[in-house]
C-alpha cells in the first residue's frame, strides 16, 4: 500500500497554503462557494458546526482537523441559524491576516483554514482517495500519529516562531499523508476507490503489482493468479471493491502517469509511451484522446509545455 500511495503522492504533488486565520465569537458564520479545492481546517480553540446541505451538521471541537471538498456549497459556524459572510469576500477585504467574526466575548472560537493545491494534470485522482469529508478528532485514539501532528499545529499556532507559517504548512501535509496512510478515509465513509482498494487483501496485491510494472501487459487472469483466486471471481471482486475493473484501472493509471510527464515536458510522446506500457505511438495518442478529450500535445501545450502555437485551454479538454 505504501508504495502505491507514495507513486500517487509523487504525481500530486500536494501542497498546502494557509488562507487566514479566523478569530470568532457570538454568533457567526462564514461560507464557502462550490468549487473544485480541497480545504481543511482545524480548530485552535472553542468549537464549530460544519453545515453542508442535506446533512446533519458536524461538530468540531477544540483540535479537530476536517478536509472537505468543496464540490458543493458549505459554512462554518456557530450555529445552524446564523447568517454567513462570503468567505473569498471576506479575506479579499481584510487588511489583517485574521479575521474577527461575530460579536461579544462568548463562545470565543480560532480557526485555521486553508487549502491544498495538487498537480493541476491529475487533481481528478483527489475523487479516487478521499469522500468529501475526513474529520480527524483530536480524542480519537485510533490515529496517535495524527493527533501529534495536530498537537504540533496547536502548539506552533498558539507560540509561533521564526518561519512558523513553514512549520504549518508542512504538518499539514503530513497530516493529508497520514490520513491516506492509515486508511481513515476509507473508514469515515463507505466509497468504492483505491483506499478501499487497497485495504481489500485480494485488489491490493494486483494494485501494487501493477504499479510496479506499469508497462507489462497485464491480463484478468494474470492478476487473478498472483491474488490466489479464480479470474471469474476476482474480476468481480476488483470491480466491486474497487469501482472499476483491473485493466481499466491499469490504464487509468497509465494515463495518469502519461499526463504527469506530459506536464513535466522532458520526454516526447513517443517516450512516454513506451513507458507506459503502449507498443506504439498511435495506440498511445488514441487511448489518450478516449481518456482525456484530446491529444497529448494538445495536453501538453494546455499545461504550457509544448509548442506555443495553438494553445488549448485547460477547461477547454475538460479540467
Amino acid at each position: 500500500m505504501a508504495d502505491v500511495l507514495l507513486d500517487i503522492m509523487q504525481i500530486l504533488r500536494p501542497r498546502a497554503v494557509l488562507f487566514a486565520g479566523v478569530e470568532a465569537s457570538g454568533e457567526w458564520a462564514l461560507g464557502f462557494r462550490e468549487r473544485n479545492d480541497l480545504l481543511f481546517s482545524w480548530v485552535e480553540q472553542g468549537q464549530c458546526l460544519v453545515i453542508r446541505p442535506d446533512h446533519q451538521p458536524l461538530l468540531l471541537r477544540q483540535g479537530d482537523f476536517l478536509l472537505i471538498r468543496a464540490s458543493t456549497p458549505f459554512r462554518l459556524a456557530s450555529s445552524t441559524s446564523a447568517i454567513a459572510i462570503d468567505s473569498e469576500t471576506a479575506v479579499t477585504s481584510s487588511k489583517s491576516r485574521r479575521l474577527r467574526l461575530g460579536f461579544g466575548d462568548d463562545r470565543q472560537t480560532t480557526l485555521h483554514a486553508g487549502k491544498f493545491i495538487v498537480s493541476t494534470a491529475n487533481h481528478d485522482l483527489l475523487e479516487e482517495l478521499l469522500p468529501q469529508t475526513v474529520g480527524v478528532s483530536a480524542s480519537d485514539p485510533s490515529v496517535g500519529r495524527i493527533r501529534a501532528l495536530l498537537a504540533m499545529n496547536e502548539a506552533e499556532a498558539r507560540s509561533p516562531g521564526p518561519a512558523s507559517e513553514f512549520v504549518i504548512v508542512r504538518l499539514v501535509e503530513l497530516i493529508l499523508v497520514e490520513i491516506l496512510r492509515s486508511g481513515f478515509a476509507s473508514i469515515t465513509a463507505e466509497k468504492k476507490g483505491l483506499l478501499a482498494g487497497l485495504a481489500d487483501r485480494y485488489t491490493e496485491r494486483a494494485i501494487v503489482a501493477m504499479h510496479r510494472d506499469v508497462a507489462r501487459n497485464w491480463t484478468v487472469a494474470e492478476l487473478a493468479k498472483l491474488c490466489g483466486v479464480s479470474r471469474a471471481g476476482f474480476a468481480t471482486r476488483f470491480r466491486r471493491v474497487f469501482g472499476v475493473g483491473p485493466i481499466e484501472y491499469l490504464l487509468r493509471w497509465r494515463i495518469a502517469l502519461a499526463k504527469d510527464e506530459l506536464q513535466n515536458g522532458t520526454k516526447t510522446v513517443a517516450q512516454i509511451a513506451f513507458s507506459v506500457g503502449f507498443g506504439s505511438s498511435s495506440a498511445f495518442s488514441s487511448a489518450f484522446t478516449r481518456t482525456v478529450g484530446c491529444s497529448p500535445t494538445q495536453f501538453a501545450r494546455a499545461c504550457g509545455t509544448g509548442p506555443t502555437q495553438g494553445i488549448v485551454k485547460l477547461t477547454e479538454v475538460g479540467l
